[in-house]
């Protein structure tokens, strides 16, 4: 699964702190690359560069000029998970796609309190509630012959 790359802050010591589209955040440190990989030497060697790092345009990793930058892969699979204040906060956006939603479905549920955390077995069959999944990939839950709350899968 790719990992989309929304914010990254350079951190002392050579270190970064990336926020992913999933609402992970991950610091990485870029110190062990300046022996293996000599093209990272540039971030330390000329004064300010390191600071310059940005999320690319697409998600994709992490670049500081034409020469250097990182797969945002690398960081996720090898950085270290750490919270935030902004740790599992996702965009609207992110989320729709993840959920496989249009984005205006899902603002339209939140907005109307119709947005709940559950999952299939959360709701469960066993505790009386009908239960059928609708056009959107959301689960309409019934109890009493109505269908009354809306569920998207988390």
């Amino acid at each position: 699964m790719f990992h989309k790359a929304k914010t990254v802050t350079p951190l002392t010591d050579y270190r970064l702190l990336v926020h992913f589209a999933n609402g992970t955040d991950k610091e990485y440190d870029m110190k062990p690359l300046f022996e293996e990989y000599p093209v990272f030497l540039e971030l330390k060697e000329t004064p300010g560069l390191f600071e310059q790092a940005r999320a690319d345009i697409g998600g994709y990793g992490i670049v500081w000029n034409e020469n250097v930058d990182i797969d945002a892969e690398e960081i996720y699979q090898n950085g270290k998970e750490v919270k935030t204040p902004f740790s599992d906060l996702i965009s609207f956006s992110d989320a729709a796609v993840m959920k496989g939603l249009n984005e205006s479905t899902l603002r339209k549920a939140v907005e109307y309190g119709n947005l709940f955390r559950g999952s299939m077995s959360a709701i469960g069959e066993n505790n009386g509630l009908s239960q059928k999944r609708l056009w959107n990939g959301s689960i309409r839950i019934r109890r009493n012959k109505n269908w009354e709350q809306t569920v998207l899968l988390s």
